[in-house]
Formats: C-alpha cells, sequence, structure tokens
C-alpha cells in the first residue's frame, strides 16, 4: 500500500488523483491531520488515516501495512523536526521506499531562500543517511503561485513585483502530482534525485507579454525597488509574514536561483509540461 502523507492539501490530493488512475483504491492511504477534510478522499474509496507530524506515535500507528510512503514537505517553520519524526517511523516499520518532496534551487548555501532551502536539504541528508530506499523530488515553482505575486487583478492593474528579470522554471502542481505517481508506481527509481521543472524559465515581463497577447491589451510590468514594493504592500495592510515570504521570493528571482532546467518531468510524464501560456489562461481567462 502507498500512503500520502498531506492528503488534504493541493500537492497531496493532485498526487492521489494521480495514483487513482493507476491503482486500486485500496492500495492508497490517505494520511491527514482533520479527518473532517477527507470525505472527498473517502469517496473516492481511499483509506483515510488520521496522524500528525509532531505526533510520532500517530505517524507510526498509521504506517501499518504501509510500503511505500510519500512525504509531502510540511509547511511548519520547525518542518526539519517534522520531517525526522516521520523519517524515523518510516525506518522502525521498516517501509520499502520513501519519496519526499523537496524544493529546486540553485546557489544552495548562498541563496536568498536558505531559510525556507535549509530543511530540504538537511531533509534530504537525513533521509539519505537512513538506510532507507530513497526518491527525492526537487520541485520547481509552482506556476499556481503567479497570482500570488502578481495579483488576481494583474491583467487591469499590470504587474509590480521587484523580480528584475529573474526567471522560474515554473510547473504546474497537478503535472509535478501526475510525474510522481507516475515514478511512484513504476520501476528504475531507487536511490535517486530528480529536479521537477517546467520546460522553459519565464521572467515577469514574459508573464505580462503573455498576459496582453490574451487579453488583447497591454499589461505592464514594473520592478520597483524592494523598499517601495514593501511599503506598498504596508500600506495595503498586508500582514508582516506575507511581506515577509513575498520579499524573500523576490529576492531569490533577483538571484536567479530558481531558472533550472531540467528533462526529469517531461520523461516521467512521458509528455512536455504544460506550459505558461496554458495556465494563465486557465487562471485569468476561464470565465
Amino acid at each position: 500500500m502507498i500512503l500520502v502523507t498531506g492528503a488534504s492539501g493541493h500537492l497531496g490530493k493532485a498526487t492521489i488523483d494521480s495514483l487513482l488512475k493507476k491503482v486500486p483504491a485500496k492500495q492508497v492511504v490517505a494520511l491527514v491531520r482533520d479527518k473532517n477534510k477527507a470525505d472527498n478522499l473517502k469517496a473516492k474509496g481511499v483509506q483515510v488515516r488520521v496522524g500528525d507530524y509532531t505526533d510520532p506515535s500517530s505517524i507510526i500507528s498509521a504506517l501499518e501495512g504501509i510500503e511505500d510512503l510519500l512525504l509531502v514537505s510540511s509547511s511548519s517553520l520547525d518542518r526539519l523536526q517534522d520531517h525526522k519524526n516521520v523519517i524515523d517511523a518510516a525506518k522502525e516499520k521498516g517501509l520499502k521506499h520513501i519519496y519526499y518532496t523537496s524544493g529546486a534551487v540553485s546557489n544552495y548555501g548562498t541563496t536568498p531562500l536558505m531559510p525556507l532551502a535549509a530543511s530540504h536539504g538537511d531533509t534530504e541528508a537525513y533521509i539519505k543517511s537512513s538506510g532507507l530506499t530513497y526518491t527525492i523530488f526537487q520541485n520547481s515553482m509552482y506556476a499556481e503561485t503567479i497570482p500570488m505575486y502578481v495579483g488576481e487583478k494583474a491583467v487591469d492593474t499590470g504587474i509590480y513585483f521587484p523580480a528584475e528579470d529573474g526567471k522560474a522554471a515554473f510547473a504546474l502542481r497537478t503535472d509535478m502530482a501526475e510525474a510522481i505517481a507516475n515514478a511512484i508506481t513504476s520501476d528504475g527509481h531507487e536511490n535517486k534525485t530528480y529536479v521537477i521543472t517546467g520546460s522553459k524559465a519565464y521572467s515577469f515581463a514574459d508573464v505580462a507579454e503573455v498576459l496582453s497577447e490574451l487579453a488583447g491589451k497591454q499589461v505592464t510590468y514594473i520592478s520597483p525597488e524592494p523598499a517601495d514594493y514593501e511599503a506598498t504592500l504596508k500600506k495595503y495592510n498586508v500582514p508582516e509574514d506575507g511581506i515577509f515570504i513575498l520579499s524573500l521570493f523576490a529576492e531569490t528571482f533577483r538571484h536567479h536561483d530558481l531558472e533550472q532546467i531540467d528533462p526529469a518531468m517531461e520523461n516521467l510524464l512521458g509528455r512536455k509540461p504544460t506550459d505558461l501560456r496554458t495556465y494563465l489562461k486557465s487562471a485569468y481567462f476561464s470565465n
């Protein structure tokens, strides 16, 4: 059986949907913290188990009868310890294979994203030292995060984000999920690390250009000074933690740390990943 953690989250749910196209529902187990958020999973015939990364005993119980584990990375600030709890439980239960969703970032060690990237690197090292058979997916930026950076009304307001000419190899979360499910349900991925990216890196000027083509009017892109950007966010009462995250990723774009392109996802999918234009059309022009 395959257990997917974080099953009520976007990537977890999408991976389960892809798994269900390949294996019977009885072979898929969803781990959630709140069973009340799992009704849609139960309706699909998936077994739901309750567990919390911070409660090792609950993870050990949830892993009963499990062979393969997909550890979807935690969003907690203390996620390294969360991940260690799950890895230790997997080792104790003698699991056959652990899969981990990490992050793709260049210039590891100097990237501005180190506050987040460090826990991924440390988790990868912990998995490799555990003796468990593993597969690591270093996922690039979700295309679905673009509206977070440019705004849901970017077609009308233009794009105001201090990324300069920095790019990212954006990829759809559903494409990533399909690639992960394909790896879990096929052989030959033992003790490998895959960099999961789109087939092209795009700047926010590229995003503005595609939106302009789709809208039939010019969508502008302005990259302000970081201090001016933060002042604007404060003016619109964006919470401090939100300002921190947006500014951190803007700095990472400027540092050119998200531009890596790798054929791994295309190979796992057996097709080209969804391109930026297709995503932006669905996100901004679906009505």
